[in-house]
């Protein structure tokens, strides 16, 4: 049935010329894992060295990202994807796209089409993207854009068009008039100027945002009330870097503007200035390569906007002696990353007294600055990528509000109690990537609201068991290193909140997780080494992982499990029973030789199964009947064998329309060593599938049968047999006389029984070739020596016009005499002349001719010559034999 079944399948996919017919199995894509389903199909064909869009992207899917291709055309290869709401083209080559190729996607929301080569935008090149709110159109060469590009993007809100080489304010004007635009974003193009009186508008623009710059631009200009909703300017600047004009002598046309950024060079410092003097209503204030201007008193002008709230000095080569914030004292947040500070120098942000978020990452600190222990409002404080070696149990004392503390990649060796002990309020605090030890008692203080708690790869090599006891709360614990050797078996408290542990356990330790009630994704990564083999003892000597079972899967609601780079090969199906909910696991490099485990673990829920770079030969195709659930699998890099062992799993492969398995086509064998490296999904399974006891059966049963045949054939029908094979060597040799188109050598041919031959010499000779003058061939006189006998038949009864059968109960009885009559029959037969002369020596019954048919239906229908009744009158006998001789009929004697 399965036989059936599979071919039929085929039959139906052939009919529908459907190639090949598969639904998960993409060739050239993946389908993306998504917890919930319902949000639709997202697939990835990014980086594929495509060149045209695959045919079997799922006409359902809602994301598509084909980045890093070289597609060069788009035509319409979105036909029918009316679910389609993410579309990535970055970087694919493109040089064209065919006017209405996007006319099925009446869902797209987001288009991203970057580093392109589109140079020109045609009319209805966006033509059915009603509901796109997202375009991305950077760094594609664009040179024009024709007037009705736009016109289909009704529901358009952000644009993005930077590094392009447009020149021409014609070019942008019809995105203002577009009734949903809020973001336009015109960086390093080549426009000379941006002026609202060029902007011939019939009614305002609701654009908020505007970030522009250009290697031509000089001057920007708004002196019309066309931009009624601009909320956020930028101006930066491109290399050649040239100064802008900035013309803007009406406040009121800015007075919703609250966010500006700002280049150093795209300025002059009176430009700076005034532009400072229009923004009335500055909120957010952000500025590149400023420390000349700092030096000039840019900070005064600044903090004298008294709706200032949030500052970014980020990216700026900053020394500690420019940086006076003292008049900023309104800011609620400042951003000081990457400003290559190495200290705070005392007053520098004292005064910022209602400051709650300060980041300053990535800088050269080495402590916590007075400053900071001073900002009793502070809620996020970012000194993650410093060089803090120390911190003091002064540094976080006033500090009480705080509820974010990053401190990740510094060098800190030790952490004590006091130093946290006033952060009542922490709820995230990153200590990952330092240099600490030890924590001993630390987190037994007040950080009873602490949620998230990161201290992963630090130089911890022991974790005591009181060492998370305080921490009521935490939900995200964070502690995988390679460093970590030793744990007491109850470093685990029950932390009754936790939901997702992301730890590392080192050879030799029996965890004890039983508390974690609520605990939903599990990654734990094993020291080097580390085997479940090598775990427990059991009191018969043998290796068993079944208490580790129970101590990391104890929770039945966990729905994720991540054990990687360690040695499972001995893994058991009752370390997952316990987790009967388990949704997505994860045994990457785990060291797996089969996936028998899974038959009866019990993951009916599993969703999401990773196997990849494992040492998997053979898949057991009954795996999938014990995992009903599946919709996700990855088994690269695997060492398949390409055998029958492995037809079943590739024909699930081929025919499933529930599980994808990710980048199937692109499997490779591994064994045998002559098919090693072709792909596993070539391999001709048919073969495979054949039942070696049924073809036994059924070819012992054909044998048997053909020899009951061949036998019965032979006892009854030899003749015919034998007569037909002389018939057939007859037609032979008639076809190819006659493309010879030979002449006839004797008049005709006689056949006759050798115990005949007296009468044939006494009685036919004289008459016939003395008295008459025929040329009559016999076969002792006339058959060329050395010859096959059947040979010298046919070309005597062919060579002749005729052939004479003389015919008695010897003749009857001959085989060769048989052999002649039939040849001279098929010859009569076949030539519709009278070839054949029927001369019997002896009376013969008719019942004695049966079994030659053909003789008898000839006597039947035609007149034949008989000796015994002429032996009163020869010469008649001989003259109707002359007649017979010379005409085409036989005469009635």
């Amino acid at each position: 049935m399965a036989l059936l079944s599979n071919f039929i399948l085929r039959l139906f996919c052939l009919f529908l010329h459907i190639n090949p017919c598969l639904t998960y199995s993409l060739k050239n894509c993946s389908i993306l894992y998504e917890d919930n389903p319902s949000a639709g199909v997202s697939v990835d064909c990014a980086n594929r060295d495509l060149v045209s869009i695959p045919d079997d992207i799922p006409k359902e899917a809602v994301s598509i990202e084909l980045r890093g291709n070289n597609i060069q055309t788009i035509k319409d290869d979105f036909r029918g994807m009316s679910r389609l709401r993410y579309l990535g083209l970055r970087k694919s080559g493109i040089t064209s796209v065919d006017d209405g190729c996007f006319n099925d996607l009446v869902s797209l929301e987001t288009l991203m089409m970057r580093n392109n080569y589109l140079f020109a935008l045609t009319a209805n090149m966006f033509q059915g993207l009603s509901n796109l709110t997202t375009l991305d159109l950077s760094h594609s060469g664009i040179c024009f854009i024709h007037g009705s590009t736009f016109r289909f993007l009704i529901s358009l809100k952000v644009l993005n068009l930077d590094y392009n080489t447009l020149k021409n304010t014609a070019d942008i004007q019809p995105i203002f008039q577009l009734p949903q635009i809020q973001t336009l974003s015109l960086r390093c193009n080549k426009l000379s100027s941006f002026e609202s009186k060029n902007f011939l508008l019939n009614k305002s623009s609701s654009l908020q945002q505007l970030f522009i710059s250009g290697v031509s631009l000089r001057k920007f200009s708004i002196t019309t009330p066309i931009f009624p909703y601009l909320q956020v300017v930028e101006l930066s600047t491109c290399l050649p870097v040239t100064k802008l004009k900035w013309d803007i002598s009406d406040k009121t046309l800015l007075e919703n503007i609250t966010q500006f950024y700002v280049d150093e060079n795209a300025l002059s410092f009176k430009g700076m200035q005034n532009v400072m003097q229009n923004l009335i209503s500055l909120r957010h204030f952000k500025v590149n390569m400023l420390v000349s201007w700092i030096k000039r008193g840019l900070l005064s002008a600044v903090c004298k906007i008294q709706s200032l709230r949030r500052l970014d000095f980020f990216y700026n080569n900053m020394n500690n002696k420019t940086l006076k914030l003292a008049p900023c004292s309104q800011l609620a947040e400042l951003y000081l990353q990457e400003t290559n500070l190495n200290e705070l120098t005392n007053g520098s942000i004292q005064s910022m007294k209602m400051l709650q978020v300060l980041n300053m990452s990535d800088n050269k600190l080495t402590r916590v600055s007075n400053d900071i222990r001073s900002l009793a409002f502070l809620k996020i404080l970012h000194l993650d990528k410093n060089f803090i070696s120390k911190l003091d149990c002064e540094d976080f004392e006033n500090t009480t509000r705080l509820m974010e503390l990053n401190l990740n990649t510094n060098q800190i060796p030790s952490l004590e109690r006091c130093v946290l002990e006033h952060l009542t309020d922490l709820k995230h605090l990153d200590l990952g990537y330092n240099k600490l030890r030890a924590f001993g008692d630390t987190f037994k203080v007040a950080l009873h609201k602490l949620e998230f708690l990161d201290m992963s790869e630090n130089d911890i090599d022991i974790l005591s068991s009181n060492t998370l006891g305080g921490l009521q709360s935490l939900k995200h614990l964070k502690m995988a290193s390679d460093d970590i050797m030793l744990m007491e078996n109850e470093t685990f408290p029950e932390l009754r909140n936790l939901v997702d542990l992301n730890v590392s356990f080192p050879n030799g330790y029996k965890p004890e997780l039983q508390g974690l009630q609520r605990l939903e994704n599990l990654i734990v990564y094993f020291g080097k080494g580390f085997t479940f083999k090598n775990l427990y003892q059991n009191k018969h000597g043998g290796l068993s992982d079944l208490k580790l079972l129970k101590s990391l899967t104890f929770n039945p609601h966990l729905s994720s499990l991540t054990l990687t780079n360690t040695n499972m090969s001995h893994l058991k199906p009752e370390l997952f029973r316990p987790i009967p909910n388990l949704q997505r696991l994860d045994l990457t490099n785990s060291m797996l030789r089969s996936m028998d485990f899974l038959l009866q673990a019990n993951l009916s829920a599993l969703k999401y199964l990773k196997l990849t770079d494992n040492k998997i030969i053979m898949i057991n195709e009954a795996v999938w009947e014990a995992l009903p659930s599946l919709t996700y699998l990855d088994l690269s890099y695997n060492l398949f064998t390409c055998e029958c062992s492995n037809a079943g799993f590739i024909q699930w492969v081929k025919t499933n329309k529930q599980t994808q398995i990710v980048d199937a086509h692109r499997y490779e064998c591994s064994f045998p060593v002559s098919k090693e490296g072709t792909l596993l999904l070539d391999l001709h399974t048919q073969s495979c599938f054949n039942d070696a006891s049924f073809l036994c059966f059924i070819s012992t049963t054909c044998l048997v049968v053909l020899v009951l045949f061949t036998s019965l054939i032979y006892h009854f029908l030899r003749q015919h047999l034998v007569y037909g094979f002389y018939l057939f060597l007859a037609f032979l040799y008639d076809s190819k006389r006659k493309k010879k188109n030979d002449g006839h050598q004797f008049d005709a041919f006689v056949s006759y029984n050798v115990r005949d031959e007296g009468w044939v010499y006494r009685e036919m000779l004289p008459v016939l070739e003395g008295q008459q003058g025929w040329r009559l061939c016999l076969h002792h006189r006339d058959f060329q020596p050395g010859k096959p006998i059947i040979e010298n038949i046919t070309d005597a009864i062919y060579g002749s016009r005729k052939t004479i059968c003389v015919i008695s109960r010897s003749y009857l009885q001959s085989e060769w005499c048989s052999n002649e009559f039939q040849m001279a029959s098929f010859r009569l037969f076949d030539e519709k002349k009278d070839v054949l002369i029927l001369l019997f020596l002896e009376e013969i019954p008719a019942h004695h001719l049966s079994p030659f048919y053909r003789m008898r239906k000839l006597v039947k229908k035609r007149t034949y010559l008989s000796w015994p009744q002429a032996a009163q009158h020869p010469g008649v006998f001989w003259k109707n034999v002359q007649r017979a001789l010379q005409a085409g009929v036989l005469t009635d004697f």
